[in-house]
Protein backbone atom coordinates (compact mmCIF):
# COMPACT_ATOMS: atom_id res chain seq x y z
CA UNK A 1 0.00 0.00 0.00
CA UNK A 2 3.07 2.28 0.98
CA UNK A 3 4.36 1.55 -2.81
CA UNK A 4 1.29 2.23 -4.14
CA UNK A 5 0.45 5.23 -2.57
CA UNK A 6 4.11 6.03 -3.67
CA UNK A 7 3.73 5.10 -6.74
CA UNK A 8 0.65 7.34 -7.43
CA UNK A 9 2.38 10.34 -5.31
CA UNK A 10 5.46 10.04 -7.78
CA UNK A 11 2.92 10.13 -11.07
CA UNK A 12 0.43 12.72 -9.72
CA UNK A 13 3.33 15.18 -8.63
CA UNK A 14 4.89 16.25 -11.85
CA UNK A 15 1.53 16.62 -13.57
CA UNK A 16 0.40 18.34 -10.66
CA UNK A 17 3.92 20.47 -10.74
CA UNK A 18 3.25 21.02 -14.29
CA UNK A 19 -0.09 22.50 -13.47
CA UNK A 20 1.10 24.88 -11.17
CA UNK A 21 4.09 26.04 -13.00
CA UNK A 22 1.45 26.38 -16.19
CA UNK A 23 -0.84 28.28 -13.78
CA UNK A 24 2.29 30.59 -12.79
CA UNK A 25 3.84 31.46 -15.66
CA UNK A 26 0.00 32.72 -16.64
CA UNK A 27 -0.50 34.89 -13.70
CA UNK A 28 3.24 36.07 -13.90
CA UNK A 29 2.99 36.75 -17.84
CA UNK A 30 -1.06 36.32 -19.44
CA UNK A 31 0.67 37.33 -22.43
CA UNK A 32 -1.24 34.96 -24.45
CA UNK A 33 -4.45 36.30 -23.67
CA UNK A 34 -3.70 39.89 -23.43
CA UNK A 35 -1.99 39.42 -27.35
CA UNK A 36 -5.63 37.41 -28.49
CA UNK A 37 -7.30 40.42 -26.80
CA UNK A 38 -5.70 42.71 -29.01
CA UNK A 39 -5.51 41.71 -31.94
CA UNK A 40 -9.22 41.43 -32.09
CA UNK A 41 -9.15 44.99 -30.67
CA UNK A 42 -7.03 45.45 -33.77
CA UNK A 43 -8.74 43.71 -36.28
CA UNK A 44 -12.31 45.57 -35.18
CA UNK A 45 -10.90 49.04 -35.10
CA UNK A 46 -8.99 48.25 -38.46
CA UNK A 47 -12.40 47.27 -39.82
CA UNK A 48 -13.58 50.25 -39.04
CA UNK A 49 -11.26 53.11 -40.15
CA UNK A 50 -11.57 50.49 -43.09
CA UNK A 51 -15.34 51.66 -44.06
CA UNK A 52 -16.48 47.90 -43.51
CA UNK A 53 -20.21 47.36 -41.36
CA UNK A 54 -19.43 46.75 -37.84
CA UNK A 55 -22.54 46.29 -35.74
CA UNK A 56 -22.90 47.71 -32.72
CA UNK A 57 -23.65 46.44 -29.13
CA UNK A 58 -26.82 47.38 -27.58
CA UNK A 59 -27.69 46.42 -23.99
CA UNK A 60 -30.90 45.11 -23.35
CA UNK A 61 -32.06 47.77 -20.83
CA UNK A 62 -31.60 50.34 -23.44
CA UNK A 63 -34.30 48.64 -25.60
CA UNK A 64 -36.23 47.87 -22.69
CA UNK A 65 -36.71 51.53 -21.65
CA UNK A 66 -39.30 53.83 -23.11
CA UNK A 67 -37.78 55.80 -26.19
CA UNK A 68 -38.32 59.20 -26.71
CA UNK A 69 -36.29 59.78 -29.40
CA UNK A 70 -35.40 57.05 -31.91
CA UNK A 71 -32.62 57.10 -34.47
CA UNK A 72 -33.21 54.51 -37.02
CA UNK A 73 -30.36 52.84 -39.41
CA UNK A 74 -28.97 57.30 -39.95
CA UNK A 75 -26.65 57.51 -41.77
CA UNK A 76 -25.37 61.26 -43.19
CA UNK A 77 -22.91 62.86 -45.92
CA UNK A 78 -20.73 66.35 -46.03
CA UNK A 79 -20.94 66.71 -49.93
CA UNK A 80 -19.32 62.95 -50.38
CA UNK A 81 -17.55 62.20 -46.98
CA UNK A 82 -19.29 60.23 -44.65
CA UNK A 83 -19.74 61.25 -41.03
CA UNK A 84 -22.06 59.02 -39.54
CA UNK A 85 -23.14 55.54 -41.01
CA UNK A 86 -25.99 53.21 -40.40
CA UNK A 87 -26.83 54.46 -36.45
CA UNK A 88 -29.52 53.05 -34.75
CA UNK A 89 -30.21 53.98 -31.07
CA UNK A 90 -33.47 55.04 -28.93
CA UNK A 91 -32.76 57.68 -26.55
CA UNK A 92 -34.73 57.28 -23.10
CA UNK A 93 -37.56 59.23 -21.82
CA UNK A 94 -36.65 61.48 -19.46
CA UNK A 95 -32.99 60.27 -18.82
CA UNK A 96 -29.82 61.56 -19.23
CA UNK A 97 -27.82 59.93 -22.37
CA UNK A 98 -24.53 60.77 -23.02
CA UNK A 99 -22.63 60.32 -26.34
CA UNK A 100 -18.78 60.33 -26.08
CA UNK A 101 -15.96 59.23 -28.22
CA UNK A 102 -12.95 60.70 -30.05
CA UNK A 103 -12.36 63.59 -31.46
CA UNK A 104 -14.06 63.50 -35.84
CA UNK A 105 -15.91 60.83 -33.97
CA UNK A 106 -19.78 62.56 -35.02
CA UNK A 107 -21.14 63.25 -31.96
CA UNK A 108 -21.75 66.50 -32.45
CA UNK A 109 -23.24 65.77 -36.07
CA UNK A 110 -25.51 63.33 -35.01
CA UNK A 111 -26.59 65.53 -31.45
CA UNK A 112 -27.27 68.77 -34.63
CA UNK A 113 -29.16 65.71 -36.31
CA UNK A 114 -31.76 65.58 -33.77
CA UNK A 115 -33.11 68.85 -34.20
CA UNK A 116 -32.31 68.93 -37.68
CA UNK A 117 -29.36 71.49 -37.31
CA UNK A 118 -27.53 70.19 -39.86
CA UNK A 119 -29.65 71.27 -42.64
CA UNK A 120 -28.17 74.59 -42.83
CA UNK A 121 -25.17 73.28 -44.15
CA UNK A 122 -24.99 72.87 -48.08
CA UNK A 123 -24.05 69.96 -49.67
CA UNK A 124 -25.90 67.78 -46.91
CA UNK A 125 -27.52 64.21 -47.63
CA UNK A 126 -29.32 61.96 -45.02
CA UNK A 127 -30.75 58.59 -44.97
CA UNK A 128 -32.59 56.65 -42.35
CA UNK A 129 -35.09 58.53 -40.29
CA UNK A 130 -34.82 59.93 -36.57
CA UNK A 131 -38.31 59.64 -34.39
CA UNK A 132 -39.57 62.11 -31.90
CA UNK A 133 -42.74 61.07 -30.19
CA UNK A 134 -43.28 58.22 -33.13
CA UNK A 135 -43.45 60.40 -35.48
CA UNK A 136 -40.35 61.14 -38.04
CA UNK A 137 -39.03 64.69 -38.11
CA UNK A 138 -37.51 63.92 -41.67
CA UNK A 139 -41.03 63.34 -43.15
CA UNK A 140 -41.83 65.84 -46.15
CA UNK A 141 -44.19 68.51 -44.82
CA UNK A 142 -42.49 68.88 -41.07
CA UNK A 143 -42.29 72.34 -39.75
CA UNK A 144 -38.63 72.68 -38.44
CA UNK A 145 -39.28 75.92 -36.46
CA UNK A 146 -41.75 73.95 -34.65
CA UNK A 147 -39.39 71.27 -34.24
CA UNK A 148 -36.68 72.67 -32.87
CA UNK A 149 -39.10 74.33 -30.01
CA UNK A 150 -39.31 71.12 -28.69
CA UNK A 151 -35.43 70.68 -28.28
CA UNK A 152 -33.91 73.28 -26.57
CA UNK A 153 -30.29 73.06 -27.49
CA UNK A 154 -27.49 75.14 -25.75
CA UNK A 155 -24.14 75.14 -27.55
CA UNK A 156 -20.33 74.35 -26.34
CA UNK A 157 -19.38 78.02 -25.61
CA UNK A 158 -22.29 80.33 -24.04
CA UNK A 159 -24.30 82.55 -26.31
CA UNK A 160 -26.43 85.02 -24.83
CA UNK A 161 -28.46 87.50 -26.56
CA UNK A 162 -26.92 90.90 -26.77
CA UNK A 163 -29.89 92.00 -24.22
CA UNK A 164 -31.25 92.15 -20.73
CA UNK A 165 -31.06 88.74 -18.70
CA UNK A 166 -35.13 89.06 -18.60
CA UNK A 167 -35.37 89.39 -22.62
CA UNK A 168 -32.59 86.47 -22.84
CA UNK A 169 -35.20 83.71 -21.09
CA UNK A 170 -38.47 84.98 -22.49
CA UNK A 171 -37.27 85.36 -26.26
CA UNK A 172 -38.72 82.19 -27.48
CA UNK A 173 -42.00 83.28 -26.49
CA UNK A 174 -41.36 87.11 -27.90
CA UNK A 175 -41.08 85.11 -30.88
CA UNK A 176 -44.15 83.31 -30.58
CA UNK A 177 -46.10 86.55 -30.68
CA UNK A 178 -46.48 86.42 -26.61
CA UNK A 179 -47.17 89.97 -25.22
CA UNK A 180 -48.58 89.46 -21.77
CA UNK A 181 -46.35 90.73 -18.95
CA UNK A 182 -47.82 88.58 -16.77
CA UNK A 183 -47.14 85.06 -18.96
CA UNK A 184 -43.67 86.26 -19.17
CA UNK A 185 -42.54 87.57 -15.44
CA UNK A 186 -43.99 83.95 -14.51
CA UNK A 187 -42.30 82.07 -17.22
CA UNK A 188 -38.77 83.81 -16.83
CA UNK A 189 -38.93 83.02 -12.76
CA UNK A 190 -39.49 79.34 -13.66
CA UNK A 191 -37.10 78.82 -16.26
CA UNK A 192 -34.50 80.93 -14.18
CA UNK A 193 -35.26 78.38 -11.24
CA UNK A 194 -35.14 75.87 -13.62
CA UNK A 195 -31.94 76.51 -14.44
CA UNK A 196 -30.44 77.41 -10.30
CA UNK A 197 -30.12 81.05 -11.54
CA UNK A 198 -33.47 82.93 -10.10
CA UNK A 199 -31.10 83.51 -6.94
CA UNK A 200 -28.61 84.88 -8.22
CA UNK A 201 -29.97 87.49 -10.80
CA UNK A 202 -34.31 87.94 -9.28
CA UNK A 203 -32.64 91.97 -8.88
CA UNK A 204 -30.51 91.91 -11.88
CA UNK A 205 -33.33 91.05 -14.74
CA UNK A 206 -32.28 94.29 -16.52
CA UNK A 207 -29.13 93.71 -16.97
CA UNK A 208 -27.37 92.71 -20.19
CA UNK A 209 -27.18 89.05 -20.24
CA UNK A 210 -23.61 89.68 -21.42
CA UNK A 211 -22.76 90.87 -17.82
CA UNK A 212 -22.95 87.80 -16.57
CA UNK A 213 -19.68 85.07 -15.83
CA UNK A 214 -19.22 82.55 -18.01
CA UNK A 215 -21.20 79.65 -16.15
CA UNK A 216 -24.12 82.10 -15.48
CA UNK A 217 -24.40 82.80 -18.51
CA UNK A 218 -24.31 78.65 -19.90
CA UNK A 219 -27.12 78.50 -17.23
CA UNK A 220 -28.82 81.32 -18.56
CA UNK A 221 -28.92 79.68 -22.03
CA UNK A 222 -30.35 76.59 -20.43
CA UNK A 223 -33.46 78.70 -18.97
CA UNK A 224 -33.88 80.15 -22.19
CA UNK A 225 -33.94 77.10 -23.92
CA UNK A 226 -36.59 75.53 -21.13
CA UNK A 227 -38.59 78.41 -20.95
CA UNK A 228 -40.43 76.98 -24.37
CA UNK A 229 -40.93 73.90 -22.35
CA UNK A 230 -39.35 71.69 -24.95
CA UNK A 231 -39.67 67.28 -24.91
CA UNK A 232 -35.76 67.19 -25.54
CA UNK A 233 -33.23 69.25 -24.14
CA UNK A 234 -29.87 68.86 -26.26
CA UNK A 235 -26.61 69.58 -24.87
CA UNK A 236 -23.13 70.13 -26.93
CA UNK A 237 -20.38 69.79 -24.69
CA UNK A 238 -22.02 72.60 -22.21
CA UNK A 239 -19.20 72.40 -19.87
CA UNK A 240 -16.35 72.41 -22.11
CA UNK A 241 -15.22 76.18 -21.68
CA UNK A 242 -16.24 76.71 -18.02
CA UNK A 243 -14.19 76.39 -14.74
CA UNK A 244 -15.03 73.16 -12.44
CA UNK A 245 -17.08 75.02 -10.06
CA UNK A 246 -19.12 76.71 -12.49
CA UNK A 247 -18.59 72.65 -14.25
CA UNK A 248 -20.54 71.46 -11.38
CA UNK A 249 -22.66 73.78 -11.03
CA UNK A 250 -24.03 72.76 -14.96
CA UNK A 251 -23.71 69.25 -13.57
CA UNK A 252 -25.95 69.73 -10.79
CA UNK A 253 -28.46 71.68 -12.49
CA UNK A 254 -28.42 68.81 -15.35
CA UNK A 255 -29.51 66.20 -12.82
CA UNK A 256 -32.02 68.39 -11.14
CA UNK A 257 -33.38 68.44 -14.51
CA UNK A 258 -33.63 65.10 -15.29
CA UNK A 259 -37.34 62.98 -15.47
CA UNK A 260 -38.57 66.00 -16.66
CA UNK A 261 -36.46 66.61 -19.96
CA UNK A 262 -35.01 63.98 -21.74
CA UNK A 263 -31.51 65.12 -22.31
CA UNK A 264 -29.07 64.07 -25.02
CA UNK A 265 -25.52 65.12 -23.91
CA UNK A 266 -22.05 65.54 -26.14
CA UNK A 267 -18.75 65.26 -23.45
CA UNK A 268 -15.40 64.66 -23.93
CA UNK A 269 -14.88 64.73 -20.01
CA UNK A 270 -15.58 60.37 -18.88
CA UNK A 271 -15.76 61.00 -15.50
CA UNK A 272 -18.42 63.25 -16.35
CA UNK A 273 -20.43 61.03 -18.32
CA UNK A 274 -20.15 58.67 -15.56
CA UNK A 275 -21.02 61.36 -12.98
CA UNK A 276 -24.59 62.22 -14.80
CA UNK A 277 -25.70 60.29 -17.19
CA UNK A 278 -28.15 57.05 -16.55
CA UNK A 279 -26.88 55.58 -20.34
CA UNK A 280 -23.71 56.00 -22.44
CA UNK A 281 -22.88 55.63 -26.01
CA UNK A 282 -19.48 55.21 -27.40
CA UNK A 283 -18.82 56.10 -30.79
CA UNK A 284 -16.04 55.95 -33.14
CA UNK A 285 -15.27 56.88 -37.27
CA UNK A 286 -19.05 57.91 -37.20
CA UNK A 287 -20.54 54.35 -35.99
CA UNK A 288 -22.31 53.40 -32.51
CA UNK A 289 -19.71 51.06 -31.29
CA UNK A 290 -21.69 50.08 -27.89
CA UNK A 291 -24.55 51.51 -26.07
CA UNK A 292 -25.75 50.92 -22.49
CA UNK A 293 -26.36 51.73 -18.70
CA UNK A 294 -23.54 54.14 -17.69
CA UNK A 295 -22.32 51.55 -14.73
CA UNK A 296 -22.32 49.01 -17.48
CA UNK A 297 -20.63 50.93 -19.83
CA UNK A 298 -17.67 52.36 -17.51
CA UNK A 299 -17.49 49.00 -15.24
CA UNK A 300 -18.52 45.85 -17.68
CA UNK A 301 -18.70 46.91 -21.01
CA UNK A 302 -19.30 43.84 -23.79
CA UNK A 303 -16.82 45.13 -25.76
CA UNK A 304 -12.99 45.45 -25.38
CA UNK A 305 -13.21 48.59 -27.69
CA UNK A 306 -15.27 50.25 -25.21
CA UNK A 307 -12.85 49.48 -22.12
CA UNK A 308 -10.24 50.57 -23.91
CA UNK A 309 -11.63 54.00 -24.39
CA UNK A 310 -13.13 54.63 -21.43
CA UNK A 311 -10.07 53.69 -19.49
CA UNK A 312 -7.97 55.96 -21.73
CA UNK A 313 -6.08 53.18 -23.56
CA UNK A 314 -6.79 55.36 -27.01
CA UNK A 315 -8.34 58.17 -28.06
Amino acid sequence: MDFMKEGVGSLVNPILARHARDMNLARVNPMNQEMKSDRRGESRLEAIAAGKPVEAVIHERVLQAEPAVEIQDFSLWYGKKQALHGVTMPIPKGEVTALVGPSGCGKSTLLRSVNRMNDLIDGLTVSGDILLGGESILAPGVDVIALRKRMGMVFQKPNPFPMSIFENVVYPLRIDGVRDRQTLREVCEHSLRGAALWDEVRDRLHESGLSLSGGQQQRLCIARAIASDPEVLLLDEPCSALDPLATNKIEDLIQDLRGEYTILIVTHNMQQAARISDYTAFMYLGRLIEYGETSQIFTKPHLKETEDYVTGRFG
